[in-house]
């Protein structure tokens, strides 16, 4: 089992502090980082805008992380922690990637990653090309998901549909499949690509299963704030009946505490859109025929 990166992804209906995640929860990402030194990132929005802070150093020795997961409040939150694979150990090739609104993680890995980097980059819109400032397979990932969004929608607009991204995190991984994965090459194959991603524009989030784990939470066994939140509704302690959720948070592990996860499989993609309404896309389902929970 190739070891990897770990991932944290947060939307929410209200405005949330996030060191317990972070820091202070017994597997948190700084605890993580013991096993994943090779730098961390963190992206959050205000005002509808992200704003990234990276370091090459290791989470949980770093001060700047510790003020960072101090002072963090957002609906919106994406982090990582980094196990290098591809690329030196730099802040250029720290996660997230951004561009414009839209931020991105990667967990995973693509085997041989230099033999096929440019017939990848070909399949990247020249105009993007010039952003890719690293040396990883991720942020090339990342400008590929960028360029087959914008055959979707205008990335730098808000309100793109759910169905969109999802079309646009699909083909990106199909095609890294058809250039990198060797003929025939079925889950588990030891040079497989692992295409762990999660992608957000500060309104939504959806997040795809590609090989390395990853579980989901929208729901607690008993919500602390339940007396004094006026957010709080039923879909916080039970699965929603309505499609609709107060949080959504993905996670490669789960992290200890009242949140109730639920895994999800190789292929399987899951997120909340502007409306924080829950859609499902099992392995292999079309966009337009996704599952917004309703009865579990």
């Amino acid at each position: 089992m190739r070891a990897m990166c770990r991932i944290f992804g947060f939307r929410s209906v209200l405005q949330s502090q996030v060191h317990r995640s972070l820091m202070s929860a017994d597997n948190a990402l700084a605890v993580q980082s013991e096993n994943h030194p090779d730098g961390w990132g963190v992206a959050y929005y205000v005002a509808g805008a992200p704003h990234l802070i990276k370091s090459a150093g290791t989470a949980l020795g770093d001060k700047l992380f510790h003020r960072v997961s101090g002072v963090v409040t957002s609906q919106t939150v994406l982090a990582h922690i980094r196990k290098a694979t591809q690329g030196e150990i730099t802040p250029l090739n720290c996660h997230p990637f951004q561009y414009g609104r839209w931020v991105m993680c990667h967990n995973g890995d693509i085997r041989d990653f230099a033999r096929h980097r440019e017939a990848l980059k070909a399949e990247i819109a020249p105009a993007l090309r010039g952003f890719i400032l690293g040396d990883t397979d991720s942020e090339v990932l990342f400008h590929l998901f960028l360029t087959y969004l914008t055959f979707e929608a205008d990335p730098q607009r808000r309100g793109t549909p759910v169905e969109a991204v999802v079309r646009a995190l699909r083909k990106t991984v199909e095609t890294a499949r058809r250039i990198c994965d060797p003929p025939g090459a079925a889950p588990g194959h030891e040079k497989r690509a692992l295409l762990t991603l999660v992608v957000s524009d500060g309104e939504i989030m959806v997040a795809h299963q590609g090989g390395k784990e990853l579980h989901y939470s929208t729901y607690k066994t008993a919500c602390p704030e339940r007396d004094g939140c006026p957010f709080y509704r039923p879909e916080c302690e039970a699965e929603t009946q309505t499609g609709y959720v107060n949080h959504f948070i993905v996670t490669s592990e789960h992290l200890h505490g009242e949140n109730v996860w639920l895994p999800m499989a190789e292929g399987d993609i899951v997120a909340v859109d502007h409306f924080m309404r829950l859609h499902r896309y099992p392995a292999k389902t079309p966009p337009g025929d996704a599952l917004r929970v309703l009865a579990g």
